[in-house]
């Protein structure tokens, strides 16, 4: 095995991927994070580092950057599988600020427990992932989405066709070359550094897309995997070119059509505490949240 016990820590590297995939999408709650995909393309951004707790969890380490409004780097760790002894968690607490991406799988069985422990839990909404129906997002029914119906009837009344096409090897130019675009549209890189990785590794990675074209020209494409042992199917990367109007309203019913039927629900990842970006995902009504906590320790050992 690459990935050593803990108190042990090595990079996250593609090389582990093997190690980490198969255990990762058999989380019951669906956290966006827990996959070695987003891990692995968000590797740079947070640091991230891994240990094990044989036959328990992985244990995954990063810092999280200070805000431009100022303040300062924080250390966290995350347990995606399990909840680890108290022992190592003490161990963990010495040298990390708090514990990330508490999902309640995790949290709830134990949480008495661990508060005798002194640890403290707080709600993270801003890392809440949204949840919906996918038969919400392809049927739009009913009048909660009369607004989201009139956008796609409105991009389908302006363009006189489009395609769609699932992505392979062969489309993955094509793909880039709308992601640059995008970047150029936006006039700031965001997640394009990890998009174009995303793009180039996505089979590696297991990631399934679509792209699509508006008469003829390269469009918009998406990108994702399977969660929750299979249920659930999480949008890791949604882009798109703004001169054609309505476009991201018509992928987004587009895509969830596409999806097989054996996808429950689709999570499209959180909002960070962005506002405008939290009310674009409430207008679509989610059905429910993958709801993620973080933990303190107010009682040092």
């Amino acid at each position: 095995m690459l990935i050593p016990e803990f108190p042990d820590f090595v990079p996250i590297d593609y090389e582990l991927r093997a190690e980490m995939h198969p255990q990762l999408p058999m989380t019951p709650d669906g956290v966006s994070e827990y996959t070695f995909a987003n891990l692995y393309l968000f590797r740079r951004r947070y640091g991230y580092r891994i240990s094990r707790v044989v036959d328990k969890t992985f244990i995954i380490s990063g810092t999280q950057p200070p805000k431009e409004d100022g303040g300062k780097a924080k250390r966290f760790f995350m347990t995606p599988c399990a909840v680890p002894g108290k022992g190592i968690l003490d161990e963990l607490f010495k040298t990390h600020d708090y514990w990330k991406g508490i999902s309640d799988s995790l949290l709830t069985p134990s949480r008495d427990r661990m508060e005798e422990w002194g640890i403290q839990f707080t709600e993270d909404r801003d890392n809440f992932d949204y949840l919906y129906l996918r038969t919400d997002l392809a049927e739009l029914p009913g009048k909660k989405y009369h607004k989201k119906r009139n956008l796609v009837n409105a991009f389908h009344a302006q363009y006189s066709s489009w395609e769609e096409k699932p992505l392979t090897a062969e489309l993955v130019p094509t793909a880039m070359e709308i992601l640059s675009r995008w970047r150029d549209e936006k006039g700031f890189d965001g997640d394009f550094l990890a998009a174009s990785e995303a793009l180039e590794n996505f089979e590696g990675l297991y990631q399934k897309g679509m792209i699509y074209y508006v008469e003829g020209k390269p469009a918009a494409w998406c990108l994702g995997e399977s969660l929750a042992r299979g249920r659930m199917f999480a949008v890791h990367f949604e882009k798109a070119l703004e001169e054609f109007k309505g476009i991201y309203q018509f992928i987004n019913q587009a895509f969830a059509s596409s999806l097989p039927k054996y996808y429950t629900h689709i999570n499209r990842e959180q909002d960070l505490g962005d506002e405008g970006l939290r009310q674009a995902k409430m207008t679509y009504r989610p059905c429910g949240f993958v709801r993620k906590f973080t933990g303190v320790l107010t009682e040092r050992p």
